[in-house]
């Protein structure tokens, strides 16, 4: 995969933070609840990982910086305005760059959101997850939603881009209920929405529940598929329309950063559980590192690296990753892209049995699930990747 290929996706970095205050029982990222965290250590090992990174990838073009987690509004301002400045000394940036911060919206959280501005971040991400005081309990959520608009309403008065994410298909959650809570959340004036269908993972407390029994109420296929359909068409109506699967945005305010991962672009993950994708001396390398923050930290501070061995991506594995990732997104994939990625072409008979079943259409060489096919993606992408 040649420098010109992915930098058509364009380059980020993505920095974990792995720490939260209590493990939400829907959850299966990488997060740790820890009653001490060395924030100086932490500044140490992070700086001395975008040293490392930086001299690997040369002076590249940086768009984005993503802090993620856990619960990145537990760092202190300090510790993200150190970080923001040496990632301003290791790359040259684009103009407005998009530094992204996800956020919880209580109270204590949210009286860092102008230290975080000044620190350098233009754009919050919060998890507010729902707008019902019964369901953010029912979620393990420790915010209400009096705490959640009021942090709202500051981060709004302290970044130009903010976003919030909501769960639906919950427990219990009616259709009326969920038109009722997403118009709610529209007219707080977001300018990107993240609307998660609940799933129920393994090794989550909401996993383990689910496995004895114990929790009811969840909806069926037929109506998650129902909430879907409102979700896109509520959306739609108030312009905000799903730009990625899960992703809603007014036009130019959606996640730079994510669009990166989408578009296979670079990206450098830093932090415990980071993933990244980088192309060096023509490999494309997946990157990841270990999970447990004590094991990062000890790999940091005794190797001087803190990422695990790295595999090389194989042009199939690359096209795959573009077409599974491409389609997410409303604007589809370049087929001349594919090709110079994968060293061959969708199959072209494929595309033509499943443009005449309305689930993908082609347009100036660019290919498209519709609004059908990105509601069957699965079965979709089964069809479309080689045997």
């Amino acid at each position: 995969m040649t420098a010109e290929i992915w930098q058509a996706g364009g380059f980020g970095l993505y920095m974990h933070w792995p720490f939260c205050l209590a493990k939400c029982p829907y959850c299966d990222f990488n997060s740790h609840v820890s009653a001490e965290i060395d924030q100086a250590r932490w500044q140490r090992a992070y700086l001395a990982e975008i040293d490392r990174v930086a001299a690997e990838t040369g002076p590249r073009v940086l768009n984005s910086v993503f802090f993620g987690g856990g619960t990145p509004s537990l760092m202190a301002p300090d510790l993200v305005a150190a970080i923001l400045e040496r990632v301003r000394a290791a790359w040259p940036a684009a103009n407005d760059p998009e530094v992204t911060l996800e956020a919880n919206p209580t109270s204590v959280e949210s009286g860092r959101f102008r230290a975080y501005r000044d620190a350098g971040v233009s754009r919050v991400s919060m998890g507010i997850q729902a707008l019902n005081d019964a369901d953010l309990k029912r979620l393990g959520r420790m915010h209400s939603v009096a705490e959640a608009r009021a942090a709202f309403d500051v981060a709004r008065d302290s970044f130009d881009r903010v976003s919030f994410d909501l769960i639906y298909a919950r427990q219990d959650q009616r259709l009326e209920d969920w038109q009722t809570e997403l118009t709610e959340a529209l007219g707080m004036a977001a300018d990107h929405l993240s609307l998660y269908q609940l799933t129920i993972e393994p090794g989550t407390a909401f996993g383990d529940r689910h496995a004895r029994g114990g929790l009811r109420g969840l909806p069926d296929d037929d109506r998650a598929a129902d909430l879907y359909a409102a979700t896109q068409e509520i959306c739609e109506t108030a312009g905000l329309p799903a730009y990625e699967i899960s992703n809603h945005a007014r036009p130019g305010a959606e996640s730079r950063h994510n669009l990166i991962y989408w578009r296979a672009g670079d990206y450098a993950g830093i932090g415990p559980g980071a993933h990244g994708r980088l192309t060096l001396g023509g490999t494309r390398w997946a990157t990841e590192t270990p999970l447990a923050p004590a094991a990062w930290l000890d790999a940091v501070e005794t190797r001087g690296d803190g990422e695990l061995p790295r595999m090389p991506l194989s042009p199939a594995d690359q096209a795959a990753e573009y077409l599974m990732m491409g389609l997410r997104l409303r604007e589809g994939i370049s087929l001349d892209r594919y090709e110079a990625i994968a060293d061959q072409t969708v199959n072209d008979n494929k595309i033509k049995d499943l443009s005449e079943i309305g689930l993908v259409e082609t347009t100036g060489g660019t290919l498209r699930a519709t609004a059908t096919g990105r509601s069957l993606l699965n079965a979709l992408l089964r069809a479309l990747l080689p045997d």
